[in-house]
């Protein structure tokens, strides 16, 4: 099993073929309780085949739904992982289970669509980013998400190191340096680093040599990236980024970078720093989003209202969406009438109206933001910026 993709995540929004059972369950690791995973998991089966009408599904097509649920309990696999949550999802001819990175409360939920909003963040604050390693010695390739990282296989004309780019013989020395102590300095470990010396003969042909060395990498890359707008981060130290600049053609590289040695460096660690810089971009475009909401409230252009944001949704109207992701808003919208009936708690047929019109936003192509209540403008379930 792995972490949904957004492309699974997207299709599992088009299921409209219930009953559709959504079963979030939190994944204890300690010690004494591990034991008890299992045992939880078959009280929620047995909740939602309880929350099941009978006039809507046979004794056959129940177990159909519930039996690949079943299956897991006895699947040792699955409770050894360090996961801290876990989602099923069970309708006719589809089931899907996912081991989530994060806690999430015990939750049942059988309805006409799954349940996605605990799944959102994946969507929304689980952006997919690249690393750009570079050195003159070594060029890596990195793919990771708030959660994972994994290394890339270059492409084949992207050059392992200048010497490749540049065809030297071993022997050559690469960058031109000179070994007295005003030239060279002392990095960790006792390694010589390269100071260039404003135009001093021989570091014009240094920088020329860099700039080759990168054009090769910045072409070879362009197979491989071309028609992807994924950030990618460049890694290395600090006179090489900006070379590297000159000759990037990607236009998705944001101006931060992860400074130092990446040869030094793990795939963790570089994911690590890389992560604070996008994390960083992703809460400073939830502020924009928040601020955007606040100078159209209380005009056409903007609604905290329920009512009038499911409809917009459903019809492609709302821009941009931002929902509570620990509150539920319990309910059923009648799409025909476009009327919206909210209930206190949760009954079969009723839905999370928040879910629902973030399902809608992201079909129609919106942009939606998951955020604690207590972080929501004017400390509201839902708020939405129309198109128009």
């Amino acid at each position: 099993m792995q972490i949904p993709s957004q492309f699974e995540i997207k299709e599992l929004m088009k299921v409209r073929e219930g009953p559709c059972i959504s079963i979030f369950m939190f994944v204890s690791s300690r010690e004494g309780e591990t034991q008890q995973n299992p045992i939880r998991l078959r009280e929620l089966i047995r909740e939602a085949e309880q929350s099941m009408p009978l006039k809507l599904s046979t004794p056959t097509r129940r177990e159909a739904l519930l039996q690949p649920m079943r299956t897991l309990l006895i699947d040792d696999a699955i409770w050894q992982r360090p996961e801290e949550g876990l989602c099923l999802y069970s309708s006719p001819g589809l089931f899907r289970a996912f081991p989530l990175p994060m806690p999430v409360k015990d939750q049942v939920v059988v309805a006409s669509h799954f349940y996605l909003k605990p799944l959102l963040p994946f969507l929304t604050n689980d952006v997919r980013f690249y690393i750009l390693a570079l050195s003159q010695h070594e060029v890596r390739l990195l793919e990771g998400t708030r959660y994972h990282i994994h290394e890339v296989a270059l492409p084949e004309h992207v050059p392992v190191g200048i010497s490749a780019a540049l065809n030297y013989d071993k022997t050559q020395n690469i960058v031109q340096s000179h070994s007295g102590a005003s030239e060279v300095s002392r990095g960790t470990g006792g390694k010589r680093s390269v100071i260039f010396h404003g135009q001093r003969p021989g570091i014009t042909d240094t920088k020329k040599n860099l700039l080759r060395y990168f054009g090769q990498i910045d072409r070879g890359l362009h197979e491989f990236l071309h028609n992807k707008k994924v950030p990618l981060v460049l890694a290395g130290v600090e006179y090489l980024c900006p070379l590297y600049r000159k000759v990037n053609t990607y236009p998705h590289v944001p101006p931060q970078e992860v400074r130092g040695n990446p040869d030094k460096l793990s795939n963790k660690e570089l994911h690590d720093r890389a992560w604070t810089l996008i994390e960083s971009s992703l809460l400073q475009r939830q502020s924009e989003a928040v601020a955007r909401y606040e100078e159209y409230a209380g005009t056409r252009r903007a609604s905290h209202n329920i009512n009038v944001i499911l409809p917009a949704s459903h019809y492609g109207q709302v821009d941009t969406l931002l929902i509570a992701s620990d509150r539920e808003l319990w309910g059923t919208f009648d799409t025909s009438a476009n009327k919206t009936h909210v209930y206190k708690e949760l009954r079969f047929g009723a839905s999370d109206l928040l879910d629902v019109a973030a399902t809608q936003t992201l079909l129609h192509d919106g942009s939606v933001y998951v955020l604690e209540h207590d972080r929501m403008p004017g400390d509201k379930l839902a708020t939405a910026v129309f198109r128009y």
